[in-house]
């Protein structure tokens, strides 16, 4: 029998792999470790130390303290809680911030909002251990820092369900409504439930699955975690209890309703609000609500630093980011607000507006949607040492004032795959464990511990494997599985800590928190189906859904999707499939493009569409193993670090990233500082950063003096991205041009003698950079936008070049 668990989110490490706790206690009694220890309650500190040290130095004063670690984005956040909870496990949390900005018609996502409310009822609720142990430390983005939110949030009594349990279950539907869940047909993500007779699906935005939860009146008789990609029960999970928090940080309770009717009576001119209000005060959650928070929820709003608990410490991670950060929060807010206005001027949707809110009925009394704007961190300082919170910063970097504290701690040599860099690193391990030093390489799995093991046998370095949590031995190299990003040296604890990133380049991924249960792709909705769409059978193939019926066989009633296929006689009609409801896994949508042929029921059609496929996968698998072995045996060129200019360059950028912007860029860059060549796939939609990662990456190749070809499908895409290259790169001595039907004769002719002589630095063009004539001095990077839309031979010269340039 599986133990039971409950359905809440589970902690992204358990206790029971503490992979790091081992390698923490040795770091722990360092004397630099040792001495943050001791300065807990000291009201300012200002730490310098490389960012490898930061979960070490938070653990320290998580040994004394609370402690609220800030980062400057989502990434730091999610890479520094992984290491953390391998050293605390439960009593490590992080508090994620919204995916929306204050005011904009869009709110978070239920899973974000559910993480969060945990957050704040663990805080408020300490001895509450339904959630876990105390918490020692919370990890958070200076977005969260910064953003008010409602009070009292921690204090929300979520709904909770056992078996046993007796709930008035019209009661239980109407509290789900009011904490913003949403009523569907068919439960499919996090924040939904579903009614059937006795019968309530939930998916709670803390869990890993969805509930089915089975009623006798009003007693609650079983619970069952099950799969939303076929609604079937899951058997080797047990349930022992449901915990749904509210899906919105605004809860639509009855004074809050009672506000929203009163405002829409009193405001009805502003068509917009009152729609909204109309909505609320019906008990509707609607898209934006939470930028209403100051005209509908009563008293101050709160910040995350406000609600800790007392004695708690603010250490920020790279506090000059972080304040840089804090700026263009705050400047973002307020052009959004600005940009809204001016779309609002050729139709769009105002933002709301309190400068014209009556709000006699409500006592005349002052609202003002701004308090609920990003912050500035000063006011966040002062706030938080108003309350008492010790405020401390960690910074990789000097800025050379007195009351800087320099941590004794230092940086592992970065290998980044150089076999060189490597035998200097193993060398140097073998130097250290022979004057009785502790030494650990920190790999993410089991296979890449056994070859480290291996390769440090043939540099005759003595190493072992250790379990998860133990201590490492002096001596010898101590391989263990955990994920740490950055390494260091504790010279004192005569402690090296050496990390797979550190030695391959590769940023080792961070455990996984609670994902989404994976959905089936295509997979079919019964209730979004009408007759004539065209379905997939795994083993029968293509048919045309007729209808939905319901049968009685065997005594049991049960509903069937009848699916039409092709007619296995000419002059006949099609044969049916009858699909029941609990093997829809089986049938996925056609998404083909153009309206397909039915297969027979019975042939074998199927089966050699299926083997045609097959051999045509393999064909292109192929091609594509000889493409990367080529590209992995022939050289590529390492670009160097990054330098003033490009930092500068970037630095311009009109607009904040976001994080998934960040991360790509990163990710960009550190390939192409690898001797190989590289070959990466950007995808985002229209509006979301890629022409920005792409003027990036085409300036740090022209930083090495190489040259870049920007291929686009269409003449009008060129001249766009000639525009923005241009004005990206005006600033600096790099020449850019543009080849298409729109560049003539002379102007034709310079840029191909430029391309030839190296004078041309970029150049944005369309097929026409794939015809022969075209020569190129030093091409170094290419970059491909809407490759889709080329044609095949097109494709297969940009297959070619890929074989030695990025």
């Amino acid at each position: 029998m599986p133990a039971a668990s409950s359905s809440r989110s589970a902690p992204v490490v358990p206790d029971a792999a503490l992979q790091l706790s081992g390698l923490a206690s040795v770091a722990l009694t360092d004397s630099s470790m040792v001495a943050v220890a001791d300065a807990v309650g000291a009201p300012e500190r200002i730490l310098v130390a490389p960012n490898s040290s930061r979960p070490f130095v938070a653990a320290a004063i998580a040994q004394r303290a609370q402690v609220l670690v800030v980062t400057a984005t989502g990434r730091e956040a999610d890479d520094l809680t992984t290491e953390l909870q391998q050293i605390l496990g439960d009593a490590v949390v992080q508090f994620p911030s919204w995916e929306t900005l204050p005011h904009e018609r869009l709110s978070p996502s239920a899973d974000t909002v559910g993480r969060r409310l945990e957050v704040l009822r663990r805080l408020a609720r300490p001895d509450d251990k339904d959630y876990g142990p105390t918490l020692q430390v919370i990890v958070t983005t200076v977005r969260s820092l910064v953003q008010p939110m409602a009070p009292g949030l921690g204090e929300i009594e979520p709904i909770g369900l056992k078996v046993g349990v007796e709930i008035d279950f019209d009661g239980l539907i109407h509290r789900l409504v009011e904490l913003a869940y949403t009523r569907v047909d068919m439960v499919g993500k996090r924040g939904e439930f579903a009614v059937r007779g006795g019968i309530l699906d939930i998916f709670s935005p803390t869990a890993d699955h969805p509930v089915r939860v089975e009623f006798w009146g009003d007693e609650v008789t079983e619970l069952r975690a099950f799969s939303v990609s076929d609604q079937r029960s899951i058997p080797d999970i047990e349930i022992a209890s449901v915990i749904a928090p509210p899906c919105r940080e605004l809860i639509l309770t009855q004074m809050v309703r009672d506000r929203a009717a009163v405002l829409a009576a009193d405001n009805q001119a502003d068509a917009a609000l009152v729609e909204m209000l109309d909505k609320l005060s019906a008990g509707i959650p609607v898209e934006g609500m939470e930028a209403l928070l100051p005209l509908l929820q009563p008293g101050e709003l709160q910040l995350l630093a406000d609600v800790l608990p007392d004695g708690s410490h603010v250490l920020l991670c790279d506090p000059e980011r972080i304040r840089t950060r804090a700026t263009d929060l705050v400047r973002t807010g307020q052009e959004f607000l600005e940009a809204s206005w001016t779309a609002a001027s050729v139709g769009g949707a105002a933002p709301l507006d309190t400068s014209t809110v009556n709000t006699d009925s409500l006592g005349g009394v002052s609202l003002d949607l701004g308090a609920s704007a990003y912050r500035s961190l000063r006011q966040i300082r002062e706030s938080a040492q108003a309350l008492g919170r010790p405020w401390w910063t960690i910074s990789p970097l000097s800025s050379g004032s007195d009351e800087e504290v320099e941590l004794a701690v230092e940086s592992v040599p970065e290998v980044r795959g150089s076999e060189e860099l490597l035998t200097g690193v193993f060398a140097m391990l073998r130097a250290h464990v022979s004057t009785g030093g502790r030494a650990v390489i920190a790999v993410a799995g089991a296979g890449t511990a056994t070859r480290i093991i291996e390769r440090l046998g043939e540099a005759e370095v003595p190493a072992v494997h250790i379990e998860s949590g133990a201590e490492p031995s002096p001596d010898v190299v101590s391989v263990l599985c955990g994920s740490l990003h950055e390494g260091l040296i504790l010279p004192d604890a005569k402690l090296v800590v050496v990390t797979e990133s550190d030695l391959t380049g590769n940023r080792v991924a961070a455990t996984e928190g609670r994902k989404m249960p994976a959905k089936r792709r295509n997979q079919v909705d019964p209730l979004a189906l009408v007759a004539g769409d065209s379905v997939v059978h795994d083993q029968h193939g293509i048919g045309r859904f007729v209808e939905m019926i319901e049968r009685t066989v065997g005594g049991a009633r049960r509903e069937y999707l009848v699916i039409e296929y092709a007619p296995s006689k000419r002059g006949q009609p099609g044969d049916r499939l009858f699909v029941p409801m609990d093997s829809l896994d089986q049938l996925s949508r056609y998404v083909g493009g153009e309206l397909p042929s039915l297969s027979k029921l019975g042939g074998s059609d199927w089966a050699n569409t299926k083997r045609k496929a097959r051999k045509a996968v393999r064909e292109i698998a192929g091609e594509l193993v000889q493409l990367y072995a080529a590209r992995q045996a022939a050289p590529g060129h390492a670009f160097g670090p990054d330098t003033p200019w490009q930092r500068e360059m970037e630095d311009a950028f009109g607009f904040t990233e976001t994080m998934d912007q960040m991360t790509a860029i990163t990710e960009v860059k550190a390939d192409m500082e690898k001797p190989v060549p590289m070959d990466r796939v950007i995808l985002g939609d229209v509006g979301y950063g890629k022409t920005e990662i792409a003027v990036r990456a085409a300036f740090k190749a022209v930083q090495d003096g190489k040259q870049v070809a920007v291929l686009v499908p269409t003449t009008l895409l060129a001249q766009q991205h000639l525009q923005t290259f241009t004005a990206r790169m005006a600033a600096f001595p790099v020449t850019v041009r543009g080849l298409s039907r729109f560049t003539h004769g002379a102007d034709s002719k310079a840029v191909m003698a430029g391309l030839a002589d190296g004078t041309v630095d970029i150049v944005i063009g369309t097929h026409r950079l794939l015809q022969t004539g075209v020569t190129w001095k030093d091409l170094g990077l290419v970059i491909v936008d809407e490759e889709q839309r080329f044609g095949v031979e097109h494709k297969e010269h940009i297959k070619s070049l890929r074989t030695h340039v990025d």
